[in-house]
């Protein structure tokens, strides 16, 4: 599910369960692993995808059939997971290498750089739309990155977008011309810091992302409220819908 790519000091994380690198609850253990073990071993870290696709989110149509201890099981180790991305020790840079709705951009959050490349590609919280809510958590980091008003905007709405749209509003920090060159790119991104005078970088990296750390000791991860939401009739059925239309495409 996952390849791991050291180029130098520098380790690269690649999403790889096609077609659509959905998260599963197997993707999400090996992904804490990863984290863990590069967190370690490496001075800086790229998480990838394949070209086209980062990743689509989370992996509906496995996660439907789960009953709710399961799934209550599964949600705790996704969080638990972005909480290993906020407090990694490297910088750690997210090579969206394409279409990262959900899910994709959720991880991405909690990055230090985001690139996406130009084109088509969409980006977005869309949890409204399938009857869910995006957990405190993901709030609190996307409102640290666009701000309250831009962040109420799209999540509300459950807003899908273009790459140039992430880009405008601050949710990705930079666009590439073709997905092949947006991993290259976050490698050369992360040269950039790891050539900067140590450890002026590391402490001040450390000062900037200590609020996003603090997401993690503060907001109650308050599962079973979503676990509430996610086994509600409507939202069973707006689910199911959705398997249904992704069955048939």
């Amino acid at each position: 599910m996952l390849e791991i790519i050291d180029h130098g000091a520098i380790r690269e994380i690649r999403l790889a369960r096609p077609p659509a690198n959905a998260l599963n609850p197997e993707l999400t253990e090996a992904l804490a692993v990863a984290f863990e073990e590069a967190g370690r071993e490496a001075r800086a870290v790229v998480v990838s995808g394949r070209p086209g696709m980062f990743s689509a989110g989370l992996d509906v149509p496995e996660l439907i059939e789960l009953d709710r201890d399961q799934m209550q099981r599964f949600w705790q180790r996704f969080i638990n997971m972005l909480g290993r991305i906020a407090m990694m020790p490297v910088p750690t840079a997210f090579a969206l290498t394409g279409h990262a709705p959900a899910g994709g951009i959720v991880m991405a959050l909690f990055g230090d750089y985001r690139i996406m490349p130009q084109g088509s590609f969409k980006t977005g919280f869309n949890e409204v739309q399938v009857g869910l809510v995006v957990p405190p958590q993901v709030h609190a980091a996307l409102v640290r990155l666009i701000g309250a008003h831009a962040a109420e905007r799209i999540t509300v709405a459950g807003e899908i977008m273009d790459a140039e749209k992430a880009l405008k509003i601050g949710l990705i920090d930079e666009l590439v011309e073709e997905p092949e060159a947006v991993v290259s790119r976050a490698i050369e991104w992360c040269e950039e810091l790891l050539g900067l005078p140590e450890p002026a970088m590391s402490l001040s990296r450390e000062m900037a992302r200590a609020d996003l750390r603090a997401v993690f000791q503060r907001e109650d991860p308050d599962v079973e409220k979503f676990i509430e939401i996610w086994f509600q009739e409507s939202s069973q059925r707006t689910l199911r819908s959705l398997v249904e239309r992704l069955k048939h495409r």
